[in-house]
């Protein structure tokens, strides 16, 4: 019988913290000292983050202060950062814990205007961890594209955050003893966005972009950002992919919703190298529709497929669901659709550092049996004739059994919105205001990362290699 995973006390999550050396990294960008002098801080820079990512762990600010307020788990977070920095008496934390006054004048004051650096210091970190330690979207990992492996696949989705109000900018409110009329507290920078099974939500919308091995503790957070308006999260999601590509040179593709269509697509092909794994639109119909789905047939074009024994004919191709297909008349004149089997992925790189794909499909009886070979992502032929070759056209379609290995990491998306959510009280954001919240989970993040980072070096690590 398979051993069963086993949970994650608070206890071990602290340790992991204080162990993740991104915290100690991220610090050292964080200025604190003032040109006008004044009284230095009474905590190392470092137990900003370290408060901020235990928000994750307890749920808000003031249960963080509690816990660590006891004796026993300051006396433990005081041994960690000795055993951490033993020759560097100015790292250790003083006598008495940290209180929430502390997090919360030093959030405002050092964390939220460095927020962008954190942000993008997070990132180059996490690719770093991933790839170096948890051997993560590895250049010489397994897979390859026409069978990506799910350790080099990068996931994503955007998340709303229900705000700490429920009422909306500028409602106001009659006090019935005194007549005033006054403003009622809300999120300023909260809009409506729409989820991806379709329903309205009111809050501020974030993208996270992870990737994660077979443990079930080994996700790792690569990068976070706000979505500031509606209607911007595909733009947002591959700003950070792209600059994720650059950082992760083994990732192979991006797992996605339906937010990705195809112009978003052709960019990930054609300039990011990556290869998309994203459903394909219905004609009409679906969950979302709740009616039964219809799925959209577009002709792609002429191919010329070799034969077997060496000739050549044209065929006419067609897209149905996102799978190649060939298109033929029947007696009476309607389009038989066939279709092709995937053979190979093929990735070519342009003089430019563009990209270019193909694939290679294996072609049936009575029509073949042969091969035909044809792009995948759109061309300046597709562009002349307005054709989005990638919006009808998958590499990877929905009836792949590639895409059905791959798929449940949109499930993990999920999760880690579910997983996000559980770290909030009530389910609303810790702070008020999009650059908060932006701090905030960049501390996700890292509490996220640095359990996977703990428990690999836990399971998989020599003896005696947790102590050094």
């Amino acid at each position: 019988m398979a051993a069963r995973a086993s949970g994650v006390s608070s206890l071990e999550q602290v340790e992991a913290v204080l162990g993740n050396p991104a915290i100690y990294e991220l610090a050292e960008v964080i200025e604190t000292e003032s040109e006008l002098g004044g009284r230095r801080l009474t905590y190392p820079t470092y137990m900003l983050l370290v408060y901020e990512s235990l928000i994750s762990v307890y749920r808000s600010a003031r249960r963080v202060e509690t816990e660590i307020g006891h004796p026993l788990v300051w006396s433990f977070m005081r041994e960690v950062v000795v055993a951490r920095f033993a020759h560097d008496s100015e790292m250790w934390l003083p006598d008495e814990p940290m209180r929430r006054h502390h997090y919360l004048y030093g959030r405002d004051r050092y964390l939220v205007p460095n927020r962008e650096l954190l942000r993008d210091l997070f990132e180059k970190i996490s690719c770093r961890q991933a790839t170096g330690d948890l051997s993560l979207c590895a250049k010489d990992g397994p897979g390859s594209p026409t069978h990506p492996h799910p350790t080099r696949m990068l996931y994503a989705d955007g998340k709303v955050v229900t705000p700490l109000f429920k009422a909306k900018p500028g409602t106001t409110k009659v006090d019935k003893t005194t007549g005033e009329v006054r403003q009622v507290r809300s999120e300023p920078d909260a809009a409506l966005h729409v989820t991806g099974s379709g329903e309205p939500a009111w809050g501020t919308k974030h993208v996270m972009v992870a990737t994660r091995g077979d443990d079930v503790h080994c996700r790792m957070i690569l990068s976070v950002s706000p979505v500031e308006r509606p209607g911007q999260e595909a733009k947002v999601a591959l700003e950070r992919i792209g600059s994720l590509a650059a950082k992760l040179s083994g990732a192979t593709g991006v797992i996605y919703d339906g937010a990705f269509r195809g112009a978003h697509i052709a960019e990930l092909m054609h300039d990011r190298g990556l290869l998309p794994v994203v459903p394909v639109q219905a004609k009409s119909g679906g969950k979302r529709a709740r009616k039964a789905r219809v799925e959209r047939s577009v002709r792609i074009g002429e191919a010329s497929l070799r034969r077997a024994d060496g000739t050549r004919i044209t065929v006419q191709l067609y897209a149905e669901a996102g799978a190649l297909c060939i298109g033929e008349l029947d007696e009476a004149g309607a389009v038989v659709m066939t279709p092709l089997q995937r053979l190979k992925v093929e990735q070519r790189r342009n003089v430019d550092g563009t990209w270019r794909w193909y694939g290679v499909y294996s072609v049936p009886a009575p029509t073949g049996p042969g091969t035909v070979r044809v792009r995948l992502d759109t061309t300046d032929e597709d562009r002349a004739r307005s054709f989005n070759r990638c919006e009808h056209l998958r590499a990877i379609p929905p009836s792949d059994p590639d895409y059905r290995r791959l798929c449940p990491m949109r499930s993990d998306a999920e999760s880690i919105n579910r997983h996000l959510d559980d770290t909030m009280w009530l389910s609303r954001a810790h702070s008020l205001g999009r650059d908060r919240q932006l701090v905030n989970l960049i501390g996700y993040g890292l509490a996220v990362n640095s359990l996977a980072l703990h428990r690999y070096r836990r399971n998989l690590a020599p003896p005696g290699a947790l102590a050094a």
